[in-house]
């Protein structure tokens, strides 16, 4: 019995009212306990751990379930319409025009418009004319439209905007598979939600508890912290109080340090500032053109798409952007302006390289840089970067580059390479580096740089190149110009002997002060 008194007293009032709420045939699940207990599902969850850590629960089940729960961009349909029914009943009424001239009619993107206008070509519903202009067949929109409308509806209708794949037929599981994605937000009516429902019971050790519980007057509603409104209304005259073991030794007092990451960043910015490199910086948020436009990269490039950055909600799209930089970049896209290139031939959308976005690649602080450079000149930033990725070892969704660029009459691959392995080796501690051929849109040649990790083997370090006159010229730089982008995050695994980059960032003090220790 004295072994049941200590439980007792170590009873969370979330685990306490669960034991006196149900019985050894109730079977339990988080949605229930929010139901009977009011309680929330991390509350709900947590008294489940603790049970069962104490023998008083067993997990009995575990059900997986697949959601569908509508998106913003699908909030939006469901207000506004199907973009494809938009654009057929805008041609109706207006006769055959341009793509452009859609898109400003319907006050929507042109990407969306030639993304929607592709899909209905290929049905039959609409074809490009010889004016090349976009025309209304007259044949029906096809069935799964109307299967895409429902479903939209469906889950506007429910409070959570959830459906479940479970209730729905098998030809709305078939449309829904090109309307819904697993991971992050894109331009899908649908984001795909898959859950486990864990189903307990409690177990038979539970029941002399419970008798301990009603004997000693615990309920569950003990007070654990005293408020100011207690004190001050005289409430806590009137209850019961939680134990408090006095006994217990307070935390240690440790005087404060430097983050040893920080601290290893700081150790980079040094050892290229000793090298003559000056340091530049530039906003967290930035707009597609010197995102990427001003790189090169045509507005139709897979890295542009909303998987591969975060869009910002409001404001969408900055006021302006720089002249004579906005004309140049654009006449390079064009026809490749003065550069002697042919550019990428499409029609330059001057409002798409207004959408701000955070920064994806650290590159954008050296294209910032290069019209206002010194020649020769040398320049580095530490840029924290956003790019949705799945989280692992070498992988994470807001991540730091080391960003560089050399501008001179003499520079060449051999200088360049020369840089690359001082990162490598004086830097991130490494011992064995190799280059490979690489494609970046910006650059050419283009190399990757990779180094051996001693537990996590090979992994590329960061990409680098020489500036394309389509990049330079733009800008007014007539010379070559080194870029590299080195993950410094990588690097850091390295010089701090870890083999995961998520350590970098542990909310465990614990771990960082032996990791402050051993750097």
């Amino acid at each position: 019995m004295a072994d049941i008194k200590t439980l007792i007293k170590n009873l969370h009032p979330l685990e306490t009212k669960v034991l006196l709420k149900y019985n050894i045939k109730d079977v339990l699940t988080s949605e229930r306990l929010v139901k009977d207990l009011g309680y929330k599902e991390g509350h709900a969850n947590q008294a489940f751990s603790w049970l069962a850590g104490k023998q008083l629960l067993a997990e009995t089940s575990r059900t997986p379930h697949t959601y569908f729960e509508l998106t913003e961009y699908g909030k939006n349909l469901a207000k506004n319409g199907l973009m494809e029914e938009r654009i057929v009943s805008f041609l109706k009424d207006n006769g055959a025009k341009a793509l452009p001239e859609i898109a400003t009619g319907l006050g929507i993107e042109g990407k969306d418009v030639g993304s929607a206008f592709g899909t209905l070509s290929k049905d039959g519903v609409l074809k490009m004319n010889a004016e090349r202009k976009a025309e209304y067949t007259g044949a029906p929109l096809p069935q799964r439209l109307a299967v895409t409308k429902s479903l939209i509806e469906k889950a506007n209708a429910q409070e959570n905007f959830q459906l479940d794949a479970a209730n729905l037929s098998k030809e709305e599981i078939e449309t829904m598979g090109g309307l819904t994605k697993k991971r992050g937000v894109s331009d899908t009516p649908f984001k795909t939600i898959e859950r486990e429902t864990v189903a307990y019971k409690l177990t038979e050790a539970f029941a002399q508890v419970v008798d301990a519980l009603k004997q000693a007057g615990i309920t569950g509603n003990e007070i654990g912290e005293v408020t100011p409104s207690m004190l001050a209304s005289g409430e806590w005259k009137k209850g019961t109080f939680r134990g408090y073991n006095i006994t217990i030794p307070p935390a240690r007092i440790i005087p404060g340090r430097t983050n040893p990451y920080v601290q290893f960043l700081e150790s980079v910015k040094d050892k290229l500032c000793s090298l003559g490199f000056q340091e530049f910086d530039g906003p967290l948020v930035e707009t597609e053109f010197w995102n990427g436009d001003a790189l090169f990269m045509p507005q139709f490039h897979a890295a542009r798409d909303i998987h591969d950055v975060y869009r910002i909600k409001n404001p969408t799209h900055a006021k302006f952007i720089e002249e004579p930089y906005l004309s140049n970049v654009a006449a390079v896209h064009k026809n490749g302006g003065n550069t002697g290139s042919r550019g990428w031939n499409y029609d330059f959308d001057n409002e798409f390289t207004r959408r701000l976005i955070m920064r994806s690649q650290g590159t954008v602080l050296s294209a910032h840089q290069l019209h206002k450079a010194e020649i020769p000149g040398k320049y580095f930033g530490i840029a924290r970067c956003f790019r949705y990725d799945k989280v692992d070892a070498t992988h994470l969704s807001d991540f730091y580059q080391t960003e560089g660029i050399v501008l001179g009459e003499d520079v060449n691959l051999k200088t360049l390479l020369g840089f690359l392995e001082m990162f490598a080796v004086e830097i991130a501690g490494a011992t064995d580096v190799k280059y490979v051929p690489g494609y970046f849109p910006f650059t050419e040649p283009s190399i990757e740089v990779h180094i051996k990790h001693p537990k996590l083997g090979w992994f590329e370090l960061g990409g680098s190149g020489i500036f394309r006159p389509e990049v330079t010229k733009a800008m007014g730089i007539d010379v070559p110009v080194l870029a590299w982008g080195i993950g410094i995050d990588r690097m850091a695994l390295m010089a701090l002997g870890l083999n995961d980059l998520r350590e970098l960032f542990s909310e465990d003090i614990e771990k960082v002060r032996l990791r402050k220790a051993k750097f």
